[in-house]
């Protein structure tokens, strides 16, 4: 039913009008004889035609429909304007100040009829493209909610295809993922880009897929030829994922290139330094070397948390961006918490090949090692 709002200062035209619009059918007739409650109304309500006389007390027509036309949501319902007045000028004040149609009284009854019919027309047009527009809208979000999920399947799958042919486990993926998605939060950056490097993280070292065996597993110390060899899979990774088409995956690829980077210039594979190096990279650095510290395998001990925490102050402006070091130790409850939820399991901890495990990222290395580069 069309809800159709009347404005008339005369009770005697506000009861023909309503009784005209009763004919028409399937209407229900909202009436005011004064503008401003009119326009009260209208602020919680949205009629689906406005029918309103020009000459009245307190706020004219032309007036009343101006602050109609300001209310959210309210530029495109139809307005039929009806006046004594039959000058010209007031027709075209009326049409271009936001009526749509305009007629004079006495009203004829065959012509306002067929004018509101043809207003509602437009209305139930107007509604039934809004209404598909939402459907539309509602399919779109549900097929991309689909293909984000995909997605992050891919990306997950992707990271983890790396970390088979490494030491690290799931656990490890999920762990740094997280920590760098408390740090980009306590940068203040925007909830999208929290998402975005939740899901791309985990890709930081997908370039070990291109390592060769012979290195990646190699149970002993590398040769430095072996460990330049290593070094390589930053750009490797950027290689596999920069000429996605996906957000995820773009900054998958700007992640596996720069984490690596130390905020002094030290670090691989271009020797980047303090903000040279992207702002993903530069938390994923903070996350991902906190998690190697502080997770135990075969071939290492596990850091205590407090000795752990002491490694990223001391290298506040070396090995790491003094912001993203900060964000990450205000965000400790958070951290605990997700140590907590992504635990590795006995099987996964003891996957790893090299029992002579040196992290070469820490510099505690005599000569480059083969597990966790």
């Amino acid at each position: 039913m069309y809800k159709v709002l009347i404005i008339d200062d005369s009770d005697i035209n506000l009861q023909l009008i309503k009784a005209l619009v009763l004919k028409v059918g399937d209407c229900e007739p909202i009436i005011f004889d004064r503008p401003k409650q009119a326009m009260a109304w209208c602020r919680d309500h949205v009629p689906d035609l406005v029918i309103v006389d020009y000459m009245m007390p307190e706020m004219n027509g032309m007036r009343f429909i101006e602050a109609f036309r300001a209310l959210h949501g309210r530029t495109a319902i139809p307005i039929l304007m009806v006046t004594a007045n039959d000058q010209k000028e007031v027709r075209y004040e009326a049409l271009l100040g936001g009526a749509n149609d305009y007629l004079n009284k006495p009203i004829d009854r065959i012509e306002f009829s067929a004018r509101v019919r043809n207003m509602l027309a437009l209305r139930e047009g107007q509604k039934f493209l809004a209404e598909r527009a939402q459907t539309l809208a509602e399919q779109v979000d549900e097929q991309t909610r689909e293909i984000r999920k995909r997605e992050r399947e891919l990306t997950y799958r992707l990271s983890r295809a790396a970390e088979f042919r490494d030491p690290e486990t799931g656990a490890h993926i999920q762990r740094m993922a997280h920590y760098s998605q408390i740090i980009a939060q306590g940068l203040d950056l925007d909830p999208a880009q929290c998402r975005l490097i939740l899901q791309s993280a985990p890709m930081h070292d997908v370039g070990k897929i291109a390592i060769r065996d012979d290195i990646l597993l190699k149970p002993g110390k590398l040769t430095d030829a072996e460990f330049l060899h290593m070094k390589r899979h930053a750009l490797f990774g950027y290689e596999l994922l920069k000429d996605s088409g996906s957000e995820v995956l773009q900054a998958g690829a700007e992640i596996a290139r720069t984490h690596h980077e130390k905020y002094d210039g030290s670090g691989y594979p271009a020797g980047l330094k303090a903000r040279e190096i992207p702002l993903f990279g530069r938390i994923v650095a903070v996350a991902d070397v906190f998690d190697a510290l502080t997770s135990e395998r075969p071939y290492k001990k596990v850091w205590p948390l407090e000795e752990a925490m002491q490694y990223l102050e001391s290298n506040r402006g070396k090995h790491f961006d003094p912001l993203c070091v900060e964000a990450f130790l205000a965000g400790w409850e958070d951290v605990m918490d997700i140590r907590q939820r992504f635990q590795d399991d006995a099987k996964s901890a003891e996957s790893g090949a090299n029992p002579e495990f040196i992290d070469h990222e820490l510099n505690l290395q005599t000569a480059p090692s083969a597990a966790a580069r």
